[in-house]
């Protein structure tokens, strides 16, 4: 379960979301089926049928995956996956990157980035396995600026990220933006209502 359910809402760009695991993870499967050739290509390391990925996103739905969204009108535009440990050989989660071409260069690879590194600290997780399409070059040089030591494999790139060497900045605001939201919503709720009270009692006595 998410700590927060939304995160960085961008007006007029879209915000981030990890997405709940039953309701909303048909949201992924739609995203996938949306990336172009190239794109598809890169997240799944070759060309894959639509069947391969209704497939994967109700795995994904099953075995605990954690899916943080980039949404813009309801509609996943950008997803990074946190794959359980168990799923791994060498038993570390392994996170997946997916940006549909038409929200490209805006950063959201590295709000994706930020965030699932922010979830995985949460879990309690001190490193991640990172792969990615040989020829992604984008997501190649966006896992190093995060830290991983790339190194190509069986047609691919994978890497490590060591989460204790990353900036605690955002796992930081997590920690401390939702308090301060609930006090002050609970702050606002007690002036609206004492307004209310006070209202009440002055047209009580003018009666």
């Amino acid at each position: 379960m998410s700590q927060l359910d939304s995160f960085r809402p961008r007006p007029g760009f879209g915000y981030v979301r990890t997405l709940s695991q039953h309701e909303e993870l048909p949201l992924l499967r739609d995203h996938l089926l949306r990336l172009d050739p190239e794109s598809r290509h890169d997240r799944f390391n070759g060309f894959l049928d639509d069947s391969f990925i209704e497939r994967y996103a109700a795995r994904c739905a099953a075995d605990g995956t954690i899916v943080v969204a980039y949404m813009e009108n309801g509609m996943v535009r950008g997803a990074a996956e946190m794959h359980p440990p168990e799923q791994s050989e060498d038993g570390l989660p392994e996170i997946a990157f997916s940006v549909e071409s038409c929200v490209r260069r805006r950063g959201v690879g590295s709000l994706l980035f930020q965030r699932v590194i922010s979830e995985a600290r949460w879990k309690g997780y001190r490193q991640l396995r990172v792969t990615t399409g040989a020829q992604n070059h984008a997501m190649r040089a966006l896992a190093a600026k995060f830290g991983a030591h790339l190194a190509f494999r069986h047609g691919e790139s994978t890497g490590t990220i060591d989460l204790e060497q990353q900036p605690q900045d955002e796992l930081t605001k997590l920690v401390i933006e939702a308090p301060i939201a609930a006090a002050r919503a609970f702050f606002n709720l007690n002036r609206a209502c004492w307004k209310l009270v006070t209202r009440m009692y002055g047209d009580q006595r003018a009666a």
